[in-house]
């Protein structure tokens, strides 16, 4: 694999991952629509751990309340400590994802990676998206939140493991539907990334250790460093955004993507490779 490559991919995932459009979306559609060859399952946990540094670096004084909270409780349920009540949150709401995750292991995962599929999740999410950003009560806080509440954000996590769908898209949108205000959305859903991404990198990274393959090693932590960079740059955008505006240009792109994509797949449009590189 090129630098060349993994600077496009790296530069892919920054932008998509934090965005409501689906950074594996993205990252499958961008071997089918170039010259390049599929990267492969192992560079995309790569890229995806760069991201999580990104929003463990932006978030760290959250990160830090929840570590001395839990240290002042001894890991005792004590919802009057936040930093206490945000780790149980983000604990209860991993394990669907965790637990869809395995299954989906043991199935594989080769047959998701079709551009059908993605067209449909990247449009018809980004639609449901729109719809509840829209119509949402937006007085909620992360401190409002229950451990119900985390579990629910938590079961529509696992529809991200379909490409296209958007882990942070997805989650966001429940955050939204059960009232969480936008940028409190956006906030848990980057978190909730955290132990979730985290877990998949520590496999792939056994797995590249145990291959032995120097070049693949090389190619993954270059692609953590870079993804790192435009990572942490696009969270900082994305928050800054929500201070004023809505999800609706990301839905409008989702919306075009997703109709571009289709319209491909039924073999009513072709679009052309990207050879430029």
């Amino acid at each position: 694999m090129s630098e060349l490559q993994i600077i496009l991919l790296s530069l892919l995932q920054g932008i998509t991952e934090f965005l409501p459009v689906s950074s594996s979306g993205h990252l499958i559609l961008f071997s089918k629509f170039t010259d390049f060859a599929d990267q492969g399952i192992a560079m995309d946990v790569a890229l995806h751990i760069g991201s999580i540094v990104a929003v463990m670096l932006y978030f760290w004084p959250t990160l830090w309340r929840i570590i001395r909270d839990l240290w002042l409780t001894k890991l005792y349920p004590n919802f009057k400590f936040a930093g206490n009540h945000l780790f149980y949150l983000l604990f209860f709401a991993t394990i669907p994802a965790l637990a869809a995750g395995l299954i989906l292991k043991y199935f594989g995962t080769d047959w998701l990676r079709n551009t059908k599929l993605i067209g449909w999740n990247i449009l018809l999410y980004g639609i449901l998206l729109w719809f509840i950003d829209v119509w949402a009560v937006k007085v909620r806080t992360i401190k409002n939140l229950e451990i119900k509440d985390a579990l629910l954000i938590g079961l529509a996590q696992c529809l991200a493991l379909l490409p296209g769908t958007s882990r942070s898209g997805v989650t966001i949108t429940m955050a939204r539907f059960l009232g969480l205000e936008r940028r409190e959305a956006a906030k848990f859903s980057m978190l909730l990334a955290i132990p979730t991404i985290l877990a998949a990198g520590i496999v792939a990274a056994y797995g590249l250790w145990q291959s032995g393959d120097i070049g693949q090693i090389t190619n993954a932590l270059h692609a953590v460093a870079y993804s790192f960079i435009f990572s942490l740059a696009a969270i900082f955008i994305m928050m800054q955004w929500l201070k004023k505006w809505s999800f609706w240009p990301f839905v409008l792109y989702r919306c075009i993507l997703g109709s571009i994509l289709l319209l491909d797949a039924y073999g009513i449009y072709d679009i052309k490779i990207l050879n430029t590189f």
